[in-house]
């Protein structure tokens, strides 16, 4: 600050993530996108929360505090699905554990309120982002209240929030008291009597009818209702397109949190102006030890942002939206420049993608359409034909990625949207002879189709006619490569016997995952609502969840038939559902039996698993047969 002049900051930034100045890092960029439009902005990185001193070392600000956990809710980021503490945290330096505290939102919030008095808290980020409304917390086993309310701030910014923190700023610094911000697209805020509240609630269907405000059902109901969670979820999802949605209001005791819409995507041009700021692309160079997250990024290219996917397990479209938004082909190729002249870039692109590769401008063929739209995925059931599922754009920038000398590979390592592919033989055709590099990403997650129709995720069928194209291109283009196919189990409407099943049809197609995910029921996901509640949150219908964490590691074992390490769980499982004839040396068996074993044997793995059977597929997940030679 002295070196530059500074004697007071505009904004102050506080992140429980490392100082990355890379894009990829989403309180960087807002930090970095506020300094581009003249403000002077601080970053306090996972700051020590035993006394406010840390977190005030650069002195208060003279517009408002941005608080956030960082790029992971910090929930999320510290404990498994099997509430176990993670072996490392990825946006540490090192890698090291607790450097950052339990719902580090609310710490950081509570820090600053000390440290800065009468100094405006805005929260913002994946935690608060997705903990904006009354919300299932799995680490505690309860629904916990607005995150707004709890951390006492002042606003809370959800989605992308560089429209909404930039609107903040500039009302602010022409000194609008609090009180003139509570219109921002993108914002909540509490109102904090029922003076303020009470028309809203007293009069709801009037407020629908002309598209004013939809009152939610209150924490106090959806705490002691799972049926009313069930139906807030519901009506919540189909608030979440910004041409179409309504302000929000969710009654917390005396209190409520009035939601506004959610703040319009970024234009093409305003994408571009995003990412042409300066990063430096570099962990802060006071780190003596790498930040692991950083080796993930540091060589790729976002290309788009938002999904239209509508997973139900992913909340990408509850913070990024719906609305796909996209770089213009100057402002990537401009990137790749630039990262070329680094002196630490190798040549190789380790991935040129978003949430989802291959949906780099797709969009609604009608703007009107798409702002009067609520559905809530343009794949599911099926593709839908409002939908432009043209990939011409993605390969016309692929094709110019080739061409700059300075890069040898361009690999594409986002995940594949596989039935989107199906539209574009020619994307499946360049993906395999170009930018695979010997394996991609794609993510059936089961095969049981209900359990897919949960999910919101297309018919096993879809996939496996990928794996054909995908493997045919790939012969074709002389090259043996695999895909890695992500699976999923303990989802909401899966059971024991439908893990069994999809154990078979991997073994029956040669198959021996590595990724596989015991379904984690994070904050508004839609299968978090299924998993708390018992219901599908569209239907009412009643929904099987796994709720035993014993269940959930017998559900993983079997999908890891394969694994010698597994199989005694394996065998629980098989035996509980009266599937013992399934373990056994035949070819139609999962699991060999369990001889116990001797001095010689003990602690070995077995190099061959079932000696009967087909033999293995290949370790990346490519269905045996298909694997080109």
């Amino acid at each position: 600050m002295t070196a530059r002049g500074i004697d007071q900051l505009d904004i102050l930034i506080v992140t429980g993530d490392a100082y990355v100045d890379h894009a990829a890092f989403g309180p960087i960029l807002i930090a970095r996108f506020l300094e581009g439009r003249g403000y002077k902005v601080g970053v306090v990185a996972q700051p020590k929360w035993d006394d406010p001193s840390d977190i005030a070392r650069m002195g208060a600000p003279r517009l408002f505090v941005g608080v956030s956990a960082g790029n992971l809710d910090s929930m999320l980021g510290k404990l498994t699905s099997q509430l176990k503490t993670r072996s490392e945290d990825q946006y540490t330096p090192g890698g090291e554990r607790n450097q950052r505290p339990n719902r580090a939102t609310l710490v950081y919030s509570n820090l600053c309120r000390a440290a800065f008095p009468g100094v405006p808290i805005v929260l913002g980020g994946i935690e608060a982002s997705l903990r904006r409304i009354a919300h299932y917390d799995y680490w505690s086993d309860k629904v916990r209240r607005s995150m707004l309310l709890d951390a006492k701030a002042d606003l809370l910014v959800f989605g992308m929030g560089e429209k909404p923190a930039w609107e903040i700023a500039q009302r602010l610094d022409a000194g609008k008291p609090l009180s003139a911000l509570r219109d921002i697209r993108g914002t909540a805020h509490v109102l904090n009597s029922p003076k303020e509240w009470r028309p809203f609630a007293d009069e709801p269907s009037r407020n629908v009818k002309d598209g004013k405000v939809l009152l939610l059902p209150s924490y106090e109901e959806v705490r002691g209702d799972r049926l009313a969670f069930a139906k807030m979820t519901g009506t919540f999802q189909k608030e979440t397109n910004p041409g179409n949605a309504r302000p929000l209001l969710q009654v917390h005791g005396d209190q409520a949190v009035y939601f506004n819409p959610p703040a319009h995507p970024l234009k093409e041009e305003e994408m571009d102006e995003l990412y042409d700021l300066p990063f430096q692309r570099l962990p802060h160079p006071t780190y003596k030890q790498g930040v692991p997250a950083y080796k993930t990024v540091k060589d790729s290219i976002v290309t788009m942002r938002g999904c239209f996917g509508g997973c139900t397990f992913c909340s990408i479209t509850e913070h990024e939206g719906r609305i796909i938004q996209s770089r213009s082909e100057s402002s990537v190729l401009r990137e790749i420049r630039q990262l070329s002249r680094m002196n630490s870039f190798s040549g190789t692109l380790t991935d040129i993608g978003g949430p989802t590769a291959n949906m780099y401008k797709v969009r609604c063929k009608s703007e009107k359409i798409e702002t009067a739209c609520r559905r809530l995925s343009c794949l599911h059931p099926k593709v839908c034909s409002n939908l432009n599922t043209d990939h011409t754009p993605l390969l016309d920038l692929l094709g110019k990625v080739r061409k700059n000398k300075d890069v040898k590979h361009a690999y594409i390592a986002s995940g594949i949207r596989y039935d989107l592919a199906e539209k574009s033989p020619e994307f499946i055709r360049v993906l395999a002879q170009h930018h695979t590099g010997g394996q991609v990403s794609v993510a059936p997650e089961h095969n049981n189709p209900d359990v897919l129709d949960k999910m919101k995720k297309p018919p096993i069928e879809a996939y496996e006619r990928f794996v054909s194209s995908f493997c045919d291109a790939s012969e074709k283009a002389g090259k043996e490569q695999h895909l890695v196919p992500y699976l999923i189990t303990g989802h909401p409407g899966s059971t024991l016997s439908d893990a069994v099943d999809l154990a078979l049809y991997l073994k029956r197609q040669g198959m021996r995952p590595r990724q596989v995910q015991d379904f984690i029921p994070t904050p508004m996901a839609i299968a978090t609502a299924m998993y708390h509640t018992g219901y599908d949150p569209f239907t009412l219908e009643p929904v099987y969840s796994a709720k035993k964490l014993r269940e959930k590691r017998m559900m993983k074992a079997l999908v890891f038939y394969w694994d010698e390490q597994h199989w005694p769980l394996a065998r629980e499982a098989l035996l509980s559902l009266g599937k013992g004839h399934l373990i056994g040396r035949a070819a139609d068996c999962l699991v060999p039996p369990d001889y116990g074993k001797t001095k010689s044997t003990a602690g070995k793995r077995s190099p061959q698993g079932p000696r009967s059977g087909p033999p293995r597929g290949p370790r990346s997940g490519t269905p045996r047969g298909r694997k080109p030679n």
